[in-house]
């Protein structure tokens, strides 16, 4: 943005009297206000930066760090009408190091997992780096599996705001994330026995298999065939089967909201047997069980497995309302519901304070991460 400079009079037009008036209300104020706090205060000013450099920042953070974009590289941006400032901003940063750069604005899709159009799932299996962010997840698409299997690297940003973009879980130092996570697989290897625990009434226990913890969600997505989503930050493995028994308690958020109103839910044997909590608890009995009257008999019981554990990693992600960013905060457990792969099905809910135990270790106590 282009400011026109103050307009300056000749110096003989300048040279005004102040009278003792003035003087006098100036020394009032010079002794009233300290005048280092008004230099602080002057410099907090000038140095807080704009929505539109801040968007610069982080647009040229995810070109450069998170996607290691090269010289003459095939990059496209796919964004939809909710995100076309966002779509832009990387489009500016991605061409600073590529001219081989496209910007696409697609409809806006009406759920997760919509397969976009025919002319964007082309477009993408043909780039060697696809950014996505949109409303809805292009995830877990057959779009993006293509695009996967010829040799791109994508990166998936749904529900993403400039909110989001600019502040929180975006503004996190990636690479030293990255180390981390990295650095927890000495912690997890042979412990078996993960117990969850919290003020809310949570108290749950399960067995994993050490092997299988995902310790490649820090944002990082450099390598062909590499899949992110962004902001990143979480560990995370499926249960094993049949060893889940009690009861969580999501207080957190759940889908795409924050929680008023804790929902109870009970687990025998991996299987949910009871839904609680009001309002919501109601709306996602309904919603579980429309989604098991879609299937055979054989596929329902995917409905209602909670598939998936995992804890936040990122130091600057916040409690929003999106489980995009949510489940990422540093201190946060959360876990999801169904099967995705089998039965088209997974809603994580997060739980904001928890305890949570590997074996006889403490990980979080009360919503802290205790590991340095």
């Amino acid at each position: 943005m282009f400011m026109v400079p103050p307009f300056k009079r000749k110096q003989e037009e300048e040279e005004v009297s102040i009278d003792s008036e003035d003087e006098d209300i100036d020394s009032i104020v010079a002794e009233t206000i300290p005048q280092d706090d008004v230099v602080e205060e002057v410099q907090s000013e000038q140095s807080e930066p704009s929505t539109e450099e801040l968007m610069q920042l982080r647009s040229e953070m995810v070109i450069r760090t998170c996607m290691d974009l090269r010289r003459g590289e095939n990059i496209l941006i796919v964004c939809d009408p909710t995100t076309t400032d966002i779509g832009k901003a990387l489009h500016d940063a991605a061409s600073k190091f590529s001219d081989r750069v496209l910007l696409i604005v697609m409809p806006k899709g009406r759920h997760h997992g919509e397969e976009p159009p025919s002319p964007v799932a082309n477009l993408m299996r043909q780039q060697q780096v696809v950014i996505a962010p949109t409303k809805y997840s292009l995830t877990h698409t057959v779009a993006v599996k293509q695009a996967l299997r010829e040799g791109a690297r994508v990166a998936t940003m749904p529900g993403m705001t400039i909110d989001m973009f600019i502040h929180g879980g975006m503004a996190t130092d990636f690479q030293h994330m990255k180390k981390t996570i990295g650095d927890m697989g000495s912690l997890l290897r042979r412990r078996r026995i993960v117990n969850v625990k919290s003020e809310s009434g949570t108290n749950i226990t399960f067995e994993v298999n050490w092997r299988d913890w995902k310790l490649d969600d820090n944002g990082i997505c450099n390598r062909p065939r590499m899949l992110t989503n962004l902001p990143a930050g979480k560990i995370f493995i499926q249960p094993r089967e049949k060893t889940m028994n009690g009861t969580i308690v999501i207080d957190g958020s759940w889908e795409a909201n924050l929680v008023e109103e804790p929902i109870f839910i009970t687990v025998e044997e991996g299987s949910i047997t009871d839904i609680k909590g009001g309002t919501v608890a109601a709306h996602l009995r309904q919603q579980l069980g429309e989604a098991a009257r879609r299937l055979s008999s054989k596929e329902q019981e995917g409905v209602w497995i909670v598939s998936e554990f995992g804890f936040g990693m990122n130091a600057n992600a916040r409690l929003v309302g999106n489980v995009l960013e949510d489940e990422k905060r540093l201190g946060t457990c959360y876990f999801s519901i169904g099967r995705h792969t089998k039965v088209g099905l997974n809603i994580p809910g997060v739980l904001k304070a928890p305890d949570f135990w590997l074996d006889d270790t403490p990980i979080i106590r009360d919503g802290t991460f205790l590991i340095e």
